[in-house]
């Protein structure tokens, strides 16, 4: 399978990746046996990047992955998963990107996927109550204890962020559908090209 890197340093992915989330969450009911057969043989055909979130289930997603984990080598594949929600016992959730939610949220998704590191660290959705340099500050100590090994940020295109460490932290930028809407509109990305122009001036991936 065709392989590509995500920004100018991120990991060296398969082109085409595998978004776990319906295995365990919003389409239905979850059948672990056939999302594991399916996760073997996407492995099978050449792929190596997996995407997760702790807000699957919650956390039943991640949990589904360490299972997987546990079956195959470990350098086998990237994991991606993505922080950025403060999720209550009662089940309510609100976002959350403050550094102590950073911090817990790593810490409790490493436990849940069984792995010593996380590939690929994301900022699931903008929190407007808490700066981007606090976020993302944490973020990056997350990589200096070797907790990370590259960071993203998911629906950034509309509002640049002012401040991202040293370039070996991060890695990719993904949008959504209501961010493309917004940057349809906006002076800053008034072309198809624009989303483009943004991420290379970021040197990410999108």
């Amino acid at each position: 399978m065709l392989q590509r890197h995500l920004g100018k340093n991120g990991p060296l992915v398969s082109a085409l990746g595998l978004g776990c989330m319906g295995m365990s969450f919003a389409y239905g009911p979850a059948d672990e046996t056939e999302s594991l057969r399916v996760l073997h043989r996407y492995l099978e055909l050449g792929g190596d990047f997996l995407d997760t979130a702790e807000i699957y289930g919650p956390y039943t997603n991640e949990e589904l992955l360490g299972r997987f984990l546990r079956e195959i080598p470990r350098d086998s594949v990237v994991i991606a998963t993505k922080f950025g929600f403060r999720i209550r016992p009662d089940g309510t959730r609100g976002l959350d990107s403050s550094p102590e939610n950073v911090r817990c949220a790593c810490d409790a998704s490493l436990k849940r996927l069984g792995v010593e590191s996380i590939d690929l660290f994301y900022q699931h959705r903008v929190d407007p109550k808490i700066p981007i340099e606090d976020t993302v500050g944490a973020m990056a100590e997350l990589v200096s204890a070797g907790k990370v090994r590259a960071l993203g940020l998911l629906q950034r295109c509309g509002a640049p962020p002012r401040f991202i460490p040293s370039p070996r932290c991060k890695a990719s930028i993904r949008s959504g559908p209501a961010t493309w809407k917004r940057m349809a509109s906006s002076p800053l990305a008034a072309n198809s090209e624009s989303r483009l122009c943004l991420t290379a001036r970021w040197g990410v991936a999108s």
